[in-house]
């Protein structure tokens, strides 16, 4: 079950629980029905596109961390800027580890609940 909520400043942790949970049906209830995201550079998802990678993604058992290291709010629009890490398992069996610094955009909907509107852990390099 999704947690959503209406301070963005707990969304992040929410996103991490679900995630690390395995739990793609709360991890795709945080996102707006039309997200973008952009976990490969270069290959926005939207759609039944996005929900299905998240389910695959998560089949692997991934860990993530994710520290939000700044937030600007604007009414019904956040920015947020995230240090995150994962730990998973590559295409080839292997242990892979990827890490960022995630631009966030999120959206407060008509419920005063925060969704991500686009989710690019990749939009700023390091």
């Amino acid at each position: 079950m999704a947690q959503l909520t209406q301070d963005v400043e707990k969304h992040t942790a929410l996103y991490v629980e679900a995630f690390n949970a395995g739990d793609a049906d709360a991890v795709n209830a945080m996102y707006t029905e039309e997200a973008v995201a952009v976990w490969e550079p270069g290959t926005p998802l939207t759609g039944q596109a996005r929900i299905d990678s998240v389910r695959e993604f998560l089949a692997r058992g991934p860990r993530m961390t994710a520290v939000p290291r700044q937030s600007f709010v604007t009414e019904d629009t956040a920015l947020l800027v995230v240090d995150w890490s994962i730990d998973t398992t590559g295409d080839d069996g292997n242990p892979e580890h990827l890490e960022g610094v995630g631009l966030d955009v999120l959206r407060r909907g008509a419920d005063g609940n925060w969704r991500y509107a686009i989710d690019d852990p990749y939009g700023q390099q390091k």
